[in-house]
């Protein structure tokens, strides 16, 4: 019995040497499964808070940017309203001067309309008879049909 109890001793420590050596070998693997799922997680919170701190910072752009464009906007129309006025003064100015150079030039323009006209309408007449002549002489030369 005591023989028993001895093997049974010897078989169980020797099982138990196999296993821990075993749990030796798997351990380290284990550790760097778990390592890397750390890290893994670590670095998705990371980005995450990021993600979150980029987002924090275009909204606080935002607000910040908005007063800007509503002053922008709002000289930008007194601009345009001061424009307005500008023009129309200059309009008012320039307006007399263009009708009066208006008034020299279309008598100007008429007389040389006059002028032309005879001869544009001259160079029409002769550029036609030309054209008959060349089609008449082109008729002479081809045989009769």
């Amino acid at each position: 019995m005591k023989f028993s109890i001895v093997a049974t001793l010897v078989v169980v420590l020797a099982i138990g040497c196999e296993s821990s050596s075993l749990v030796k070998r798997d351990i380290p693997a284990e550790i760097e499964t778990l390592t890397k799922y750390f890290q893994d997680a670590i670095e998705k919170v990371k980005s995450h808070e990021l993600i979150s701190q980029a987002q924090g910072y275009l909204e606080e752009g935002k607000t910040e940017i908005t007063p800007l464009t509503d002053k922008i906007q709002e000289h930008a129309e007194k601009i345009q309203e001061q424009m307005k006025s500008f023009v129309s003064d200059i309009e008012k100015q320039v307006r007399p001067m263009a009708d009066n150079l208006q008034a020299q030039f279309m008598p100007l323009v008429d007389k040389m309309q006059a002028q032309f006209k005879p001869l544009a309408d001259d160079l029409q007449a002769q550029m036609e008879q030309l054209f008959q002549t060349v089609v008449d002489q082109t008729k002479a030369l081809l045989p009769p049909q």
